[in-house]
């Protein structure tokens, strides 16, 4: 039997179903995710993020089952089962890196690359922590006297941004120091395989942008570590000794910056320096900052980067266009000193309010090169 052609308001009614259809699919295509979060329970599992960052989920301290569901942006632990005593190694290191890690290398990286070229190493982080659990969050900076991408590095630097319970770094706790712009304990040990160097947060960090070279300055400056070793890493993520389900590395990136000269360790130099001088008062101070230009060419366009340490914010300033009054803050020149010629120098200011004990910026960077400090 031949099929009879739709009538006229049957097409109409075809048509009008056929739009409605159209326009789903469209809004659906334009609210939908643009990928699917990744699910990965493999002991060694690991895939990419954004063309440029490896996530791997790093079990090897247990058999017990882990998994973490990858996101566009970092990672979450969607399982974490049994637990190992608090007094021994955690039971895994669920990360997000930029680097090589045991011959993984992230896409495009440049790393390894050797601490006297690295200008800086620009680097920022957001966590998500759990009550349920004991853990720390930790960022791993690894370094090594050859370039090397496969297995265990000469010296480990670890930041444990929180943590929870009775676990502690490797080693033993030799002082405290002031980094990056905040305070730390310091833990100095070995572990059997390499050395390990800890900066222990007196509170919970949440999220922070920081340059790696600060803390690298402080490895060479203790021994770990010299201007002609390999920065081989940097990675972000979290020791669990019970649980863990639900903490999470909700972001991260990562560059390194070649080409800067040494990185201002013992022995080296760079071409800027920084003379920080203050006057202080309870819950208040001034801070005059000195830059000098110790390089054989002109700076044209100078910006200077510090970060605050915590609870100190800028009220006013002079000679200087600052962005940013607490955290990371960069000054800039202004039209009547925006220039440093070759052996000269310009001077800024600025006065602000703190809280609790106060200290000086852990290190300053011009143009993103690191400077010495007086």
């Amino acid at each position: 039997m031949q099929q009879s052609k739709p009538r006229a308001g049957a097409r109409a009614l075809l048509g009008a179903l056929l739009t409605s259809l159209l326009a789903l699919t469209a809004l659906f295509t334009a609210t939908s995710p643009s990928h699917a979060d990744t699910t990965i329970c493999e002991q060694y599992g690991s895939t990419t993020i954004q063309g440029r960052y490896v996530v791997q989920n790093n079990r090897w301290g247990t058999s017990a089952t882990q998994c973490i569901t990858v996101t566009n942006s970092g990672f979450r632990i969607a399982q974490a089962d049994g637990s190992v005593p608090t007094n021994g190694a955690p039971k895994s290191y669920p990360s997000v890196f930029n680097g090589c890690h045991y011959t993984n290398c992230s896409p495009g990286t440049n790393l390894p690359a050797r601490l006297s070229s690295i200008s800086s190493a620009p680097s920022s982080i957001s966590y998500s922590y759990v009550s349920n659990a004991v853990y720390d969050a930790a960022y791993d900076i690894w370094l090594d006297p050859t370039p090397r991408t496969d297995g265990v590095n000469r010296t480990e630097i670890m930041i444990w941004l929180n943590h929870t319970g009775p676990v502690q770094p490797v080693g033993s706790q030799t002082g405290t120091a002031s980094v990056a712009g905040r305070s730390w304990q310091v833990w100095s040990g070995n572990n059997g395989s390499n050395d390990v160097l800890s900066f222990v947060a007196p509170s919970a960090i949440d999220s922070w942008s920081f340059d790696v070279m600060d803390f690298l300055r402080q490895a060479v400056s203790r021994g770990l570590a010299q201007d002609s070793w390999y920065l081989t890493s940097v990675q972000a993520g979290f020791e669990p000794w019970q649980n863990g389900a639900g903490l999470a590395v909700t972001s991260f990136s990562s560059s390194v910056n070649l080409g800067g000269g040494t990185p201002g360790g013992p022995g080296g130099s760079s071409a800027c320096k920084v003379t920080y001088g203050t006057n202080v008062w309870q819950g208040g101070f001034t801070a005059d900052v000195t830059v000098a230009n110790t390089g054989s060419s002109p700076v044209n366009g100078w910006n200077l980067a510090f970060t605050l340490p915590a609870g100190q914010k800028i009220t006013s300033s002079w000679n200087a266009a600052l962005s940013g009054s607490s955290g990371a803050v960069t000054a800039g020149g202004t039209q009547y000193n925006g220039s440093i010629a070759a052996g000269a120098q310009v001077s800024f200011g600025f006065q602000g309010t703190y809280d609790g004990g106060f200290a000086k910026p852990g290190g300053f960077s011009l143009n993103g090169t690191a400077c010495t400090t007086a």
